[in-house]
């Protein structure tokens, strides 16, 4: 099939190809459908000319550059007590971010009232017109059925079950609104951003609880139900005492995540409501907090080296709120990892803190908007709609 609108817009895009004849040189079309191509994506402010590259002869070729500035995306990466949203355009830079404490048990429709009101203050801020908004993204702490944008039996989003999040959006944007797993879009924010040349990562979250994003060939696995890399409900020996909220007993999460975390401190008389108290309590060099941040890291790693040895990734991040206490928590995960998995899964792995923090994921929901809007057959469907408007 000859290159379509879309195609040379990802050609321009990545800058395999940015003149006409480079077009016709790379696609094989002839110098008039590129024409036709290239003054369709002017026509709807998709690129722009730059001017004359050099010249092997005769008059200079003009460049053309994909415009960043035609349009705008929203993103809101959603925890289980906290929210960060933000507005970039398309080439995935923020124009402008806001953090807020959030309780997600709150439900769909207290929530994203506030998200919507959020929206419209970051795009007032950045000076942008709600109309040019391409898409939206939104990260949830549970599992997605990404093909509707509905959260599946998630433990800790009371009355979230089977919600249509992009539903509620229909009528406030004329937009495509994308849900996935709060991990997953942490999962591609930190690919994307500094481990492009990986080609298998796990990026695992340690908050309230635990998670894990997996990418595969620069891709978020997502399994056939959108329950891939749900780590923290994998059991582990010797915790029969320890109920989950899942309802099964032993879950790593249970024993191991930050709300986990927290409630031992707090029934060992130390103040700690949530996982961002367990922090505190490390930073400041509590022998309890740093003990059990380490134990934690420890029991991680068990079901890491299982991952290692299954997966066998180039690249696990470890992010979320008690990563923030990384010697610690990463001082455990590394001693059990390498110690239980086969040294050639090994040989070459490395095991990081986030680099992003609790900005992985708005970058990844910006990512997963784009790749969604500006994929050559949503640009092409785009350009179809507006001729037949």
């Amino acid at each position: 099939m000859p290159a379509s609108a879309g195609a040379v817009l990802r050609l321009i895009r990545e800058g395999d190809a940015v003149t006409r004849t480079e077009i016709a040189r790379r696609t094989g079309l002839a110098r008039s459908t590129v024409a036709q191509r290239v003054d369709a994506l002017l026509a709807h402010r998709l690129v722009y000319e730059l001017g004359g590259t050099t010249s092997t002869g005769g008059r200079p070729p003009t460049a053309l550059a994909f415009n960043h500035e035609a349009g705008t995306v929203l993103v809101a990466d959603l925890g289980a007590t906290h929210a960060r949203l933000a507005v970039s355009d398309l080439a995935g830079t923020l124009l402008g971010e806001v953090a807020s404490d959030l309780d997600i048990a709150l439900g769909p429709q207290r929530v994203l009232e506030w998200v919507h009101e959020c929206f419209g203050e970051l795009l007032r801020e950045a000076g942008r017109d709600p109309a040019g908004v391409h898409g939206i993204g939104i990260g949830v702490p549970g599992p997605v059925d990404f093909s509707r944008g509905e959260p599946v039996n998630p433990p800790i989003m009371p009355g979230w079950d089977g919600f249509s999040i992009p539903a509620w959006f229909a009528g406030r944007y004329e937009a495509p609104v994308l849900v996935d797993n709060d991990v997953n879009i942490m999962a591609l924010g930190e690919h994307r951003m500094h481990w492009r040349a990986a080609r298998h990562l796990l990026c695992v979250k340690v908050g309230t609880g635990i998670g894990c994003g997996i990418v595969v060939d620069g891709h978020i696995h997502r399994g056939e139900q959108g329950a891939a890399g749900d780590i923290g409900h994998i059991r582990i020996s010797g915790h029969d005492d320890v109920v989950c909220r899942c309802g099964n007993v032993g879950c790593l999460e249970a024993v191991a995540g930050g709300g986990a975390l927290a409630e031992r401190l707090s029934a060992a008389g130390h103040e700690a409501a949530h996982s961002r108290d367990v922090v505190r309590l490390v930073r400041a060099g509590d022998p309890l907090a740093i003990r059990m941040v380490r134990e934690a890291g420890r029991t991680l790693g068990e079901v890491l080296a299982g991952c290692v040895n299954f997966f066998n990734p180039a690249v696990i991040v470890i992010g979320g709120d008690i990563a923030v206490a990384h010697e610690q928590l990463l001082a455990g995960v590394r001693e059990v990892t390498f110690r239980r998995s086969l040294p050639l899964a090994t040989r070459d792995l490395r095991t990081v803190p986030s680099r992003l923090g609790d900005r992985a994921g708005v970058h990844g929901a910006a990512t997963m908007v784009l790749e969604h809007v500006l994929a050559p057959e949503a640009v092409d469907n785009a350009i179809r709609a507006s001729v037949a408007a």
